[in-house]
């Protein structure tokens, strides 16, 4: 009986019951939820309940979504968010959605460079989701674009989980030909992007900044000073990660270590708050009274972000012990059907399954399996094991538990479940579409 799979159900059943239909607080559908979730571990249920909240706690995403809701807390309050959105003004102010399809192209660089989900939505959503905000996208617009757009951490090569699809394939693909597929793979996909923007843009009414109150550029950088000094906080982690500079740091035989336990996921919220406390220091407190009343203006950001996620994270840890992928793996080596179907059954569980998991952590259990079931009915093996990246590059698309809606979430001031159903609509199902069609060999991809 595939009792993982059942629990999962329950999960999202209990969460769509409690707060879409009964309009009850989203941290209480949340909490609900991980108990259905450990009620189908039987007997074990209160040790499997226990191991969920300890493996939560473990969770990097957690602690770095917390450490963004904060970032975004003091760049607001040193006035440094103000400065920055005058100069971006300038630049893309007079476009209609500009912030947007900032956003976008920045999501597409930067994930192409870091491979990471959450830690993309992070790095570009850190300045463009206020920027939406303030102009006059809602909240939970703002948060639906950027957790749309962090999918191109895992949508564009190189990727974490592309070089664990590339070991799956062994040596029925070569790493060039992966690597110009899923960057095709991945135009399809910035491409849909663009058009959702454009959709948004024209659904809700979104202006462009009147041309006589943009403040000439030389203007807003002179008055802007050090402001866009903290961008260095999203890029120097990413340099020490990824490219040249890493593989530089990475030679060297005491730093080399070090280099690969950097998380840019962690490190981002970091520096860019330690240069924001720098650059504004101005605008802080200068007593400890006032120094306690900053933090304690804090608080509420953390609330509804960290409970939500804590929650969502801890039943991700029970449905792994309960076997999901175990359940997941027994589903598709039982296909027996055409090719066409095939593909969308594989592309429907992989992208339910980067919800609660995330995209390396989908494909490590389910990666292999999914590309012998997609090969076994005759889909090409390049075609198939990029599809199975574009379907598990939903991960920041899937509620309710990406780390990526929380990170957005915490940028814009959004309530999270207000994201869910667009993102499924506009982002999750049509790029799980992509995929099918990749399989398919309608959307052609490049492969020497």
């Amino acid at each position: 009986m595939p009792l993982a799979l059942y629990a999962l159900g329950a999960f999202i059943t209990v969460i769509i019951v409690w707060n879409v239909l009964l309009r009850r607080n989203m941290g209480e559908a949340m909490l609900l939820g991980l108990l259905a979730t450990a009620a189908f571990a039987g007997p074990r249920a209160p040790t499997a309940l226990l191991d969920g909240v300890t493996g939560a706690l473990d969770e990097e995403v957690l602690y770095a979504a917390l450490a963004f809701v904060f970032m975004a807390y003091v760049v607001d309050r040193t006035g440094l968010i103000q400065k920055l959105l005058a100069i971006l003004n300038s630049l893309f102010g007079r476009l209609r959605g500009g912030p947007a399809l900032v956003d976008t192209a920045g999501s597409a660089v930067m994930g192409a460079l870091s491979g990471s989900n959450s830690g993309n939505t992070a790095a570009t959503g850190s300045f463009t989701g206020p920027w939406m905000v303030r102009n006059g996208w809602k909240p939970e617009r703002s948060a639906t674009v950027l957790a749309g757009n962090g999918g191109l951490g895992a949508a564009l090569p190189p990727s974490a989980s592309m070089v664990i699809m590339i070991g799956f394939a062994g040596s029925m693909v070569t790493t060039g030909q992966i690597y110009l597929a899923l960057l095709a793979a991945g135009a399809y996909q910035l491409l849909w992007r663009f058009l959702v923007i454009g959709w948004f843009v024209r659904r809700d009414r979104i202006a462009p900044i009147p041309a006589d109150s943009v403040v000439p550029l030389r203007s807003s950088v002179r008055a802007g000073g050090w402001a866009p000094a903290i961008a260095l906080g999203a890029l120097l982690p990413i340099l020490v990660t990824v490219g040249p500079v890493a593989s530089f740091l990475g030679s060297d035989e005491h730093l080399g270590a070090s280099v690969d336990d950097i998380s840019i996921l962690t490190w981002i919220p970091i520096m860019i708050s330690a240069l924001a406390l720098l650059v504004g220091r101005d605008r802080l407190p200068r007593t400890a009274r006032g120094w306690f009343g900053f933090l304690a203006d804090s608080m509420p950001r953390f609330a509804t972000v960290g409970a939500l996620l804590f929650f969502a994270v801890a039943a991700s840890e029970v449905l792994d012990g309960l076997g999901l992928a175990g359940d997941i793996d027994a589903i598709l080596n039982g296909l027996a059907v055409n090719k066409y179907v095939v593909v969308v059954l594989v592309g429907i569980l992989i992208a339910v399954i980067a919800g609660p998991l995330s995209s390396t952590a989908t494909l490590t259990a389910v990666g292999q399996v999914s590309l012998f079931s997609l090969v076994g009915v005759g889909v090409d093996p390049v075609l198939a094991v990029t599809a199975i990246l574009v379907f598990a590059s939903t991960e920041g698309a899937s509620p309710p538990a990406s780390g990526s809606i929380f990170v957005a979430s915490g940028l814009t001031g959004a309530q999270p479940e207000r994201t869910f159903a667009p993102l499924i609509g506009y982002y999750m199902l049509p790029i799980t579409l992509i995929g099918c069609l990749i399989a398919w060999g309608v959307l052609p991809v490049f492969a020497p």
